[in-house]
Order: structure tokens, then sequence, then C-alpha cells
């Protein structure tokens, strides 16, 4: 199941296909590629095969040093050698400079948009078209408020997201808000689970894509495990792998630290990775593409 597609089915960004193609075809013998008499297809693949070695081992390297972090956690060391390397950000943010992320190996990014029913993040509308011309694939995120009805904010978020066909499928970010000064009481899980309905019904109604769940393990534990089992989830966990906090649940994108350093972007920010090889990551972009 395509990121943002309907429908049920294992998911196939599960966490056993993170192998990448460089670690892969590091244990392939590239010596014997090149050794004898070699036909023209035989050199071809050699010389792409050296390639994919020399872009492997020293290239994709420096890039992925160019995102680091400034209280790097052990546990969740493997988020950082995956393939598609991510960022989220809001208004807190400030000015980013998306051609300098872009260019630091950032592939995708999650933006603020919405919160409640009256909140428009000030700096969604820059954000979302400055990231586009960037070149970075960007999804945009709604921050439910637990003290307003459903319905207003399905509207609030309709009225100031554009469906772009190549956009990322939108989120709804669910968890609980205890600092909150309006709204810091946690509501029932039947009312919970009815507010998360509604509102993932209409945000895949406005954008024509299933929206994604992001959440954290304490309001996994209290809400969603369990439901919503036909959507992917985007996973909040900066201790250790998603495995250890959400046992069974597959998830297509992992936030796996708050303290992330990239160029682009002044000040600390959150880093994520997406579940998956690089070319699970191309069938993604060519989705959507085809929906342009």
């Amino acid at each position: 199941m395509l990121l943002g597609e309907p429908g049920r089915g294992k998911n196939i960004l599960s966490p056993a296909r993170l192998a990448f193609g460089c670690r892969a075809r590091q244990r392939e013998k590239p010596g014997r590629l090149v050794t004898g008499s070699l036909d023209l297809r035989q050199r071809i693949f050699a010389a792409v095969t050296i390639g994919v070695l020399v872009l492997c081992g020293s290239g994709a390297g420096a890039l992925a040093q160019s995102l680091s972090d400034g209280k790097p956690h052990a546990g969740v060391a493997a988020a950082r050698t995956m393939p598609v390397q991510g960022i989220d950000v809001s208004y807190w943010q400030g000015d980013i400079d998306w051609a300098k992320a872009k260019a630091a190996g950032v592939r995708f990014a999650f933006i603020k948009a919405t919160e409640g029913g009256d909140h428009l993040d000030p700096k969604f509308l820059e954000n979302w078209q400055n990231a586009k011309n960037a070149g970075i694939v960007r999804g945009a995120y709604h921050f439910i408020y637990w003290c307003r009805p459903a319905e207003e904010q399905a509207l609030w978020f309709m009225l100031n997201v554009p469906a772009d066909p190549d956009a990322l499928p939108p989120v709804l970010d669910v968890e609980w808000n205890s600092a909150s000064k309006t709204c810091p009481h946690h509501v029932s899980r039947e009312v919970a689970l009815a507010k998360i309905k509604t509102m993932l019904d209409a945000m895949q109604a406005h954008t024509g894509k299933q929206p994604i769940i992001y959440t954290d393990p304490v309001f996994y534990r209290d809400v969603l495990e369990g439901e919503f089992t036909d959507y992917h989830y985007w996973l909040r966990s900066v201790a250790a792998a998603p495995e250890a906090k959400y046992s069974g649940r597959s998830w297509a994108f992992w936030q796996f630290t708050t303290t992330g350093k990239v160029p682009g972007v002044a000040g600390r920010v959150d880093r994520n990775s997406f579940n998956g090889t690089e070319a699970d990551w191309q069938r993604v972009l060519q989705w959507l593409e085809a929906r342009r």
C-alpha cells in the first residue's frame, strides 16, 4: 500500500525492508566484474556497479555527515543511516533556507499548517511554497485540539491547506497537550477516537489521499493501540527504535530526534527518516508525479 492509498494490506514499508542498496551491493564481489574478457553489456554493468559502490562509500557518507544531532542518542543510531532523511518544521524554526537544506540531504518535510479551529501557523504558506521551490517533497500537518469540535477543525484545515496533487498525504498530529493553557485535560478514549475519525475522513476528502497519523508513545498506549490499522503512521521515538515503543505497529516515518542540526535551519529541528529503500521512495515520488 503506497502512501496515501486507502485499503487494507501489509505495509510495504515494513522494518524488515530497511536494507539499502548500498549495504546489499557491498556484499557483492565487484572484482569479478572487471576481469577477463567483457562484452559491452558486462562493461556497462561493471561501470554502473562501481559507480554505485563509489556513491555509497563516499558521496552518501559525506552527505549524511552534513545532517547531525545536537544530542545524539545511541538508541536511534539506525535512523541516522537510513537513506531517505527529512525534517518537520513550524514557525519556531524561523526563516529556512530550503535550498541549503535540500543540498544537505533533506528529501522531505512535514510542515505545520493548522491547529484547532482558528490557528494558522504564521510560516506555513511561506514554508509550503519555498520547500516546493527547492525541490523538497512536503506534506502539511494539523495539530488536533481536544476542546474544539472536530468538524470545525476539519473545516479550518480545508480552508487553509492547498490540495496540491504533488504533496505528501496530510498528517493528523494526535497527542495529549498537558502544557496547553486552554485545554490541558484529556478526553475519553471514545471521544478521542471519534474526533480522529472525523478529521481523517475530512482530510482525505479534501486532498484525495489517505492521511498519515503522527503520534507519541503515551497517546498511542492510551488511545491508538489496535486502532486505525489501515493507516500509515509517523511515529515519535527519540531513544529507541519504534518497534520497542509501538509493538506490532508498522510505520512509514520515524521522528527520531528533536535536537537535529540541519544546514539552512537556525537552531534545533526535528529530524525524521523514511521507512524504506531508495527504490521505495522513488515509487512514492512516481505516485505523486502521476497525480499532477
